[in-house]
């Protein structure tokens, strides 16, 4: 750690400092000065960096992350972005919020990619902050297409996405031994108007299912599900903001999930994970802690 490069400490602002001591004092670490890293990756100028911000808890983020955001002349980020993360840009950075909603799209996405392209090509180094992974239903290829149109070099910054998170925050495995022996990320909104998941390959019983974006379609989810063939009583848990101090969570079957989120309504975003592996919840000391218990009875 002594030996590496004091250029770079002097570039970072307090923030870092400050969260490195969070990062290490549960280690004992006496940190008095900012974390050294090496200086190779450093922010470029004329370059975009698409960078994952994780699912919203700042200690989650990775330090390449969080050494890129600060170093950045602009930053384009997305309304998942936590706030603790956005704490971490200096003042003076540039910023352009570009957030979508479900039914409401504050910036089309071509806006966005012309927007990073007219950035880069001012000579700025610019951090594209994405939710979770920018790898993972983030539209990270149209982004990548629009900055090679334009012949500008970019870098990807990958990011812990919501599922990992809310797994872990629930104190349970995605792919258990004796529960999965499969994983699959789906999104609930799907690419062409009239279309539909293939429940039939989606409904089995050894693999771990997790939906992304698809709170307002449970409904459709489980019936699809329960049509193709998994029993009612199939185990079903709903997670909302994973990671932060807001969670919430809702375990039920398929059978009655419907009704239990109609009962205690979750914000967006929401995860959706499906599986045996959520039966193991019950059993998490992680998840009585964060006070889900209250509708775990049912499963």
């Amino acid at each position: 750690m002594r030996a590496l490069s004091k250029q770079l400490t002097r570039k970072w602002p307090e923030a870092f400092m400050r969260l490195s001591q969070r990062v290490l004092a549960p280690f004992g670490r006496n940190v008095s000065s900012p974390l050294r890293l090496p200086l190779r990756g450093d922010c470029q100028p004329g370059k975009v960096y698409l960078v994952g911000a994780g699912s919203g808890d700042v200690e989650l983020l990775t330090l390449k992350a969080a050494r890129l955001l600060m170093q950045a002349d602009a930053v384009v980020y997305d309304r998942l972005v936590g706030d603790d993360v956005l704490a971490l840009i200096p003042t003076g950075t540039e910023r352009y919020y570009v957030g979508k909603a479900r039914g409401h799209h504050s910036v089309p996405q071509a806006e966005i990619g012309a927007l990073m392209v007219k950035l880069a090509q001012a000579g700025k180094s610019v951090v594209r902050l994405k939710g979770g992974d920018p790898g993972v239903f983030g539209r990270m290829g149209e982004e990548l297409a629009a900055l090679a149109e334009a012949s500008l070099s970019a870098e990807i910054v990958p990011g812990i996405t919501a599922a990992s998170a809310a797994a872990a925050s629930m104190g349970i495995p995605l792919t258990d031994r004796g529960h999965a022996q499969q994983l699959r990320f789906i999104t609930a909104q799907l690419c062409r108007e009239g279309g539909a998941p293939d429940w039939a390959s989606l409904a089995r019983q050894d693999e771990t299912l997790v939906f992304y974006m698809g709170l307002s379609k449970v409904d459709a989810i489980c019936h699809g599900l329960r049509h193709a063939g998994l029993p009612d009583e199939w185990p079903i848990m709903l997670v909302a903001n994973a990671s932060q101090p807001e969670q919430q969570a809702l375990v039920g079957t398929l059978a009655d999930i419907p009704a239990r989120l109609a009962a205690h309504p979750l914000p967006s975003p929401c995860l959706i994970m499906v599986g045996s592996v959520v039966s193991m919840v019950a059993e998490s000391p992680a998840a009585l802690l964060a006070g889900i218990i209250e509708t775990i009875d049912a499963t």
